[in-house]
């Protein structure tokens, strides 16, 4: 222990090739579960409209939680990264281990929220009794992969904030291989399979989920990083550090899984404009989720690297570090912006999709291309915030955002019933929001000297 604590292998450096070599593992691992989505709806596209319309509410209801657990994941890897900065690794497996408890309690919640009030509160909004009922199904069934779900985004935490973050790539590849090849035999019901349809995508991506854990946590172990950090010599309840977390992550649980439940509210009042329309949208969640890929991987980046740095007591490199990650996050969102405006009629053809549903869904693409833009800036500065421990600031931003995005959506999509191509400008309004104080923050430096 004395030999690791000496060497400075979990620091990070203040250039280009860092911010990329860290970033990039972590693209793709986000990437993974976005193409686990679009596979899902893929599938169901092919199956018929309206297990493609339904997805929609309940993919979004699934994020839900899932947004909680990568709050916790957030203030775990500030954490992380703080101490690997200060060059105290034998610190990170006390906080891993209490962070684990912390995500297994939270998901056993999620799972009585599922089975006893979520049956009526979709009965207020979906009208279709069909589509209610298939929707209760899902999620009954879905939400049995969110222990797994947060244990694993715990690795990410772990990874990320000990500047390990290539370690990402064999159980991201894992999760995402079986989830296509179960997603085609039991929502289909192929080689002997039977065809389950939507609830056969639900099945599907808890499997998923569970070879993704098996796969990283034998990558750990084989690496030696359960030794190094002591992941499971400290696997008791833990007063001090598990305080600690929630400090730093119940602002940030809460600022992403309020974000999220008002893109359900979203939904629920897209369910009124038709199914072509939440069809659409769910398509458009899909684009939106893979197009922010890189720009989400950037932010956890940027949450990771401030927090290190501050832990080597440099404050004076935030801000050079930030324009760094700035120019790579908004180069690669224009890009992105540009190939979906070039070829957004095939965007749709892979979904099965055409006709009306194609008319309705090209002027939301070119919505949809500004938001990508906006969100690049955003996300980073929003994570810059997280990073320098203050998550109750960054839930405050996300509050003020939120404020905004549902009293827009209320008034465009239920109050005076716009088209959808409105209601999804509600994106530009949501980042811009989002971003505007978390500038004004951190270029204030009121953030300096704070402690975690």
């Amino acid at each position: 222990m004395t030999a690791l604590s000496k060497n400075t292998v979990f620091q990070v450096e203040l250039s280009n090739r860092q911010i990329i070599k860290m970033a990039a593992p972590i693209s793709f691992a986000i990437l993974i579960p976005q193409i686990n989505f679009v596979t899902n709806n893929i599938f169901l596209g092919h199956f018929n409209k309206q297990a493609l319309a339904v997805a929609g509410i309940t993919g979004v209801y699934y994020l839900i939680f899932s947004a909680i657990g990568y709050g916790l994941n957030n203030g775990l890897q500030a954490l992380i990264a703080r101490r690997a900065g200060e060059n105290r690794p034998e610190e990170i497996g006390k906080l891993f281990s209490q962070a684990v408890f912390i995500g297994l309690s939270i998901a056993l919640l999620g799972i009585v929220i599922t089975y006893t009030i979520t049956p009526r509160l979709f009965g207020y909004f979906i009208n279709d009794a069909e589509r209610l009922q298939q929707a209760i199904s899902f999620c009954r069934i879905r939400i049995w992969g969110l222990p797994f779900l947060f244990v694993y985004q715990m690795r990410n935490a772990l990874l990320v904030g000990t500047n390990q973050s290539r370690y990402l790539v064999g159980g991201a590849v894992a999760e995402a291989v079986t989830n296509i090849v179960l997603d085609y035999l039991l929502i289909f019901g192929k080689a002997g399979f039977p065809a389950m349809g939507l609830n056969g995508a639900a099945v599907a991506s808890i499997i998923a989920e569970i070879v993704g854990l098996l796969v990283v946590y034998l990558v750990i172990w084989q690496k030696g990083i359960s030794s190094n950090l002591h992941l499971f010599q400290n696997f008791r309840w833990d007063g001090y550090n598990s305080r600690l977390i929630f400090s730093m992550s119940a602002p940030l649980i809460f600022q992403h899984g309020i974000s999220i439940i008002s893109w359900e509210y979203f939904f629920l009042l897209i369910d009124g404009h038709g199914e072509i329309a939440l069809g659409v949208s769910n398509t458009m969640r899909n684009i939106l989720g893979m197009a922010g890929v890189v720009t989400w991987a950037f932010g956890s980046t940027t949450n990771a690297m401030v927090s290190n740095i501050l832990g080597q007591g440099k404050q004076e490199q935030v801000n050079p570090l930030i324009n760094k990650i700035l120019r790579l996050s908004f180069g690669s969102a224009l890009m992105i912006a540009i190939l979906i405006n070039l070829f957004p009629g095939f965007l749709f053809s892979v979904y099965g999709q055409s006709g009306e549903f194609v008319e309705q869904a090209v002027p939301v693409v070119r919505v949809l291309s500004i938001a990508i833009i906006l969100m690049s800036f955003s996300v980073v500065y929003l994570n810059a915030v997280t990073g320098s421990g203050n998550s109750r600031v960054s839930l405050m931003i996300e509050i003020f955002a939120i404020i905004f995005y549902c009293i827009y959506i209320y008034l465009t999509l239920d109050k005076f019933f716009l088209s959808i191509t409105y209601g999804w400008m509600s994106e530009w309004l949501y980042w811009t929001c989002l971003f505007l104080p978390s500038f004004l923050y951190i270029r204030s430096g009121k953030w300096k000297g704070k402690v975690i």
